[in-house]
């Protein structure tokens, strides 16, 4: 199979690009460069990567899906600091809604069979209650301008498989880590390494996360699987887990120890109420589990990795790049 792959230097995207590549796929990346930048148009001398300087409803595909077989759609405008919501949302929508609908378009009209979209679980929403996790088929209930651009994107998905005969498949993920994880992930490691104590050693509370292999796996599944036609899936390792847990699974790959006080989940939620930061409990202390039974069963699909042995090759990966910064000589510009 020829597979088209959007964000392929990127956290997920790259990660698909070597996992396809190396299962004997061919694959073409999708790159960005600046805009006006003196180069050759190489989008035809070079088959194996297709530039684009952005992605938009009015970015220029000609060419891209020749010989492909299906677009493994991965790019996305991610957050940003300092704007408004109403500006947020307008971004967000000329990325991720009408620049996924326009390369949905023109990869239908080209000929590509299937159309793999890399959602999110905010389409569902921000946070499940005890027990009650999302499924598949929940009303979709986004609550910031991101979720609401994918929503939007999926809707315009399914809409162009209805009008063009594309085979479109949507898959949802939670938190995605693995190598070169940033964000709250890295901040967390960094704090476990650093031998921080934190006020998180009681919270029991339940969440969905997704090993990055275990998702490329399951992108590259659902390019294939005759039943993933036309579905959306939900993706996680299947197995919750706790803050508490998480933080003391990362301290365990690191081989020390974890100082974490026992603190209740209520307590931090009112103090995070008292200085304005509601966001941080919910992610600290909140629960958000995903339902992944659908994705395994229609998919014969599971996991390859546990949450343990993902931590355990996220942290290794942590670890080398830190121990090979430290001992990096340090330049000396001459004077």
């Amino acid at each position: 199979m020829n597979l088209l792959i959007t964000g392929s230097n990127g956290f997920v995207g790259q990660a698909v690009s070597d996992l396809a590549t190396k299962r004997g796929q061919k694959v073409r990346k999708v790159r960005r460069v600046k805009p006006n930048a003196q180069r050759e148009n190489t989008n035809h001398v070079q088959p194996l990567t297709f530039w684009i300087e952005t992605i938009n409803g009015d970015t220029d595909w000609e060419g891209a899906f020749e010989g492909i077989d299906c677009v493994v759609h991965c790019a996305a405008r991610v957050h940003h600091m300092h704007e408004t919501e109403a500006d947020a949302l307008a971004a967000y929508r000329s990325i991720n809604t009408e620049g996924t609908r326009h390369l949905a378009q023109q990869a239908a009209a080209a000929g590509v069979k299937r159309f793999v979209f890399i959602s999110s679980i905010k389409v569902n929403g921000e946070a499940t209650l005890p027990n009650q996790p999302f499924y598949a088929n929940d009303k979709p209930n986004p609550q910031d301008p991101y979720g609401v651009s994918k929503y939007e994107a999926e809707q315009a998905l399914f809409e162009i498989a209805q009008q063009t005969g594309l085979d479109v498949v949507v898959i949802r993920p939670p938190l995605v880590y693995g190598p070169g994880v940033k964000a709250n992930f890295l901040t967390m490691m960094k704090w476990t390494k650093r031998r921080i104590p934190l006020p998180l050693g009681a919270i029991h509370n339940r969440r969905s996360m997704v090993y990055l292999d275990n998702l490329a796996d399951l992108i590259l599944t659902c390019c294939i699987h005759p039943n993933a036609a036309g579905h959306v899936f939900l993706a996680s390792d299947n197995d919750d887990v706790s803050t508490t847990r998480l933080l003391k699974t990362v301290a365990q790959a690191m081989r020390r120890r974890a100082y974490l006080l026992p603190i209740p989940a209520w307590l931090l939620t009112r103090i995070a109420q008292l200085v304005n930061k509601p966001q941080l409990s919910q992610r600290l202390c909140g629960d958000l589990q995903v339902d992944i039974h659908k994705t395994m069963g229609q998919l014969n699909w599971q996991p390859r990795y546990s949450v343990e042995q993902g931590i355990a090759k996220t942290v290794s990966d942590y670890l080398a790049k830190k121990s090979y910064l430290a001992k990096k000589p340090l330049s000396h510009k001459k004077t």
